[in-house]
């Protein structure tokens, strides 16, 4: 997990305004209210997502190292495409001096408006999940925890005004996509590596 420090200086060379910021807001996202008490889960996001890799990894260090390459692989992609097609949400004013505020007013100093589309807050949500869905030690406590926490996180980039919905559905696809390929590339593998030799030398003929 020592990748993270390095994934998090990438992310902030490209959360920079370029010339051309496009906004992908629709009605729906418009409906949806400002809550700054959803600053709560969505501030402790990167902790939860390593409590959830700790815990995968002492599960089982295979899924662990399949979902830590899903991560990988998403966030660069992420960060290629801000690069190139920058989008912004708009940020409510935000008045007080009460704890909760001045999170939200932290939240909002330390990141800027520009990298939205995919989300990472939601593909990195998603992705324990589908990690947790796909596990052995999947059980209704763990799935409980982290499907709701999970769920909590994606619903919080909405009411803080972090991300859009077509950010949430970017970010949920991708890591869908993803894993499931990485899923693909080990079950191949595994499957040639168990092929009785025989047969190897058949197809090798």
């Amino acid at each position: 997990m020592l990748i993270f420090p390095v994934m998090g200086w990438l992310y902030a060379l490209t959360n920079n305004s370029s010339s051309q910021v496009y906004s992908l807001m629709t009605d729906l996202d418009r409906a949806f209210p400002f809550v700054k008490i959803f600053v709560l889960p969505y501030s402790i996001w990167i902790f939860y997502l390593y409590a959830c890799l700790v815990y995968f990894f002492m599960k089982d260090p295979a899924l662990y190292a399949r979902t830590l390459i899903t991560y990988v692989i998403c966030a660069l992609f992420c960060y290629g495409v801000y690069m190139v097609f920058q989008t912004t949400v708009p940020r409510p004013a935000i008045e007080g001096t009460d704890p909760i505020t001045r999170l939200l007013a932290f939240v909002y100093g330390r990141d800027q408006p520009y990298n939205c589309f995919p989300s990472i807050h939601c593909f990195s949500s998603y992705l324990v999940m589908k990690a947790l869905y796909t596990s052995s030690f999947r059980n209704r406590l763990n799935q409980t925890l982290i499907y709701g926490m999970s769920s909590l996180i994606i619903m919080s980039t909405f009411f803080i005004k972090q991300h859009v919905f077509l950010d949430a559905i970017a970010g949920i696809l991708l890591a869908e996509v993803v894993y499931r390929l990485l899923v693909h590339l080990s079950s191949t593998r595994e499957a040639r590596r168990t092929k009785p030799v025989s047969q190897q030398r058949q197809m090798g003929a």
